[in-house]
Formats: C-alpha cells, sequence, structure tokens
C-alpha cells in the first residue's frame, strides 16, 4: 500500500476496489484525442478507475476518506454495467498495517454516490449493518438531504442500503468544517449538489482532495468536467479556485478513483513537482 506524509499527516491508500467506465462519460465534453493522450483508455473506449479510501492518520485519529466499492452489494448486471472486476477489501487493508475497522474514528464522505458510499454498510445475516461502528460520519448536509431523498436523476446512485443503517453516525455541516486543527471538509457542489473537498494545512505543508472535481490526473485541466456532473459550470469554477488556491501553496493532490497515481504535487505553474505512483497489478 502507497503512503504519503503530509506535515503531521500521514495517508495510505486501502484497496476499495475497481471498474472501467466509458472514458467519454469520464470527460464529458471533451474530445477523445485530448483526453486519451492525458489518460489511458482500452479498446472498448473504457478508462480503470480505483475507488480507494485513503486512511488519513492525523493526531492519533484514524480517519478514512470514502469508503470504497463495498463488498456483495452489486449484481451481476451492475458489475457488467459498470465494469467491476473488484470490489474491496478494506478489512484486510486495514488488518496488514495493525487495524480494524473497530479502529477508525471518522469517516470523511466528499459525497455519496454508490462508488463512493457502498462500504459504509455492509451484509450480515441477510440485512445490513454498519460497517465502521465506532466512527463519526461527516457529510454535507445537501448531500445527506438528497441520498434520503434522491431525484429522479440520482436515484440511482443514492441507494437506501448505504444510508439506513448509519442515520445515527452522520454529523452534518453547510458550508465547511474543521474536522481536527488544520484540516477542514468544504462544501463545493459540482458533481453532485452536495460534493465537498478536504484540505489540510500543516504549516508550509498542505494536501487537497478534489475527489470528484479532479477524479484523475488526467482531469487537471480546469475545464474538463465528467458527464456525471449535475453541475457541471460550477464544477469548472470550483476547480478553477481550489488548483489556483494549492498551486500557490505547492500543494499536494490526492487522488480516489485514479489509476496510474495516488498523489500529485504541483508548483505554482501547475508543472508536476513530485508524485506517489499507485503500484499496479494485472486483473488478467
Amino acid at each position: 500500500m502507497e503512503k504519503l506524509q503530509v506535515g503531521r499527516a500521514t495517508l495510505t491508500w486501502l484497496k476499495g476496489g475497481v471498474n472501467f467506465l466509458d472514458g467519454g462519460a469520464m470527460f464529458g465534453v471533451v474530445p477523445k484525442p485530448l483526453w486519451s493522450k492525458k489518460y489511458p483508455v482500452n479498446d472498448k473506449n473504457q478508462i480503470e478507475l480505483r475507488t480507494d479510501p485513503i486512511l488519513l492518520q492525523v493526531d492519533g485519529k484514524n480517519l478514512l476518506i470514502d469508503s470504497g466499492m463495498g463488498t456483495g452489494k452489486l449484481t451481476d448486471k451492475q458489475k457488467r454495467n459498470f465494469g467491476v472486476l473488484e470490489e474491496s477489501s478494506i478489512e484486510n487493508s486495514l488488518s496488514e498495517i495493525g487495524l480494524s475497522i473497530n479502529d477508525i474514528d471518522i469517516v470523511l464522505m466528499t459525497h455519496l454516490h454508490f462508488d463512493h458510499a457502498c462500504g459504509l454498510t455492509k451484509e450480515e445475516e441477510g440485512s445490513f449493518i454498519k460497517a465502521f461502528p465506532n466512527s463519526k460520519i461527516y457529510t454535507s448536509a445537501v448531500e445527506w438531504q438528497e441520498m434520503r431523498n434522491p431525484n429522479i436523476r440520482s436515484v440511482n446512485t443514492y441507494w437506501e442500503i448505504n444510508w439506513k443503517p448509519i442515520v445515527d453516525q452522520v454529523e452534518t455541516f453547510e458550508k465547511e468544517i474543521e474536522i481536527l486543527p488544520g484540516l477542514k471538509m468544504i462544501h463545493t457542489g459540482g458533481h453532485s449538489d452536495g460534493h465537498c473537498i478536504l484540505v489540510f494545512e500543516d504549516g508550509e505543508d498542505c494536501f487537497i482532495h478534489m475527489a470528484d472535481l479532479m477524479p484523475t490526473h488526467g482531469h487537471q485541466n480546469k475545464l474538463w468536467a465528467l458527464a456525471y456532473d449535475d453541475y457541471p459550470v460550477i464544477s469548472v469554477h470550483e476547480k478553477e479556485k481550489w488548483m489556483n488556491v494549492g498551486y500557490k501553496k505547492n500543494a499536494w493532490y490526492t487522488f480516489y478513483h485514479d489509476a496510474y497515481y495516488r498523489a500529485i504535487q504541483f508548483n505554482e505553474q501547475g508543472e508536476k513537482m513530485k508524485a506517489v505512483e499507485r503500484n499496479r497489478y494485472s486483473y488478467e
């Protein structure tokens, strides 16, 4: 598992699953000859996307950024449609570093689409229960509202089995909240109405988790928004804002979906300074 140290924060990428989605959908109106130079595509026009939660350890607390694809929740049809080749193995990942699901203090949900939220619950004896029984779960008030009352567009990604068992764990906020000193969760909207990013600052050290405003390194261009975005113009403006903020700080940008990079540090010109590459392995 790959690790990154940013100030007093340690980030470790866990194994949350992998799927293959249509590259055109992931890059919206951007022509394929442009985006395919930035991110590899297969002969079915699909790109590989991880769904790997990040274990964030700060000040003696164990936090999880999003929760993975889950295990045993997808039908064969859903696996086929979403190109799922691997489901989550979070418990095994945690055990490799001497932790268990009971050690997770806080789960930070950037948004609650199924590929981020399926890992919040698990099936046991025919019913769904909490996956992280001792944790608080933070998400924006807007996102939590839509999770429980999805609209005609979002009903296929906000699932009842992912929220009903965790109602008493959830804490919401409006615009932003400081989770721990230097660690903020900020409501941006864009990808979903309640979408959030994470910003951590410790002196001169900084990382920004853009979540699905910039799901992979190939989405660095501020104008490249997903066809999946509910409010793409907001995505563009928020990406521009937070890329400018991060560039000035030489911030690390961390990824949940990227199959090739875990994190990249950019300079003031937006050029790559350092990177944490993912250790890849074959699914064949």
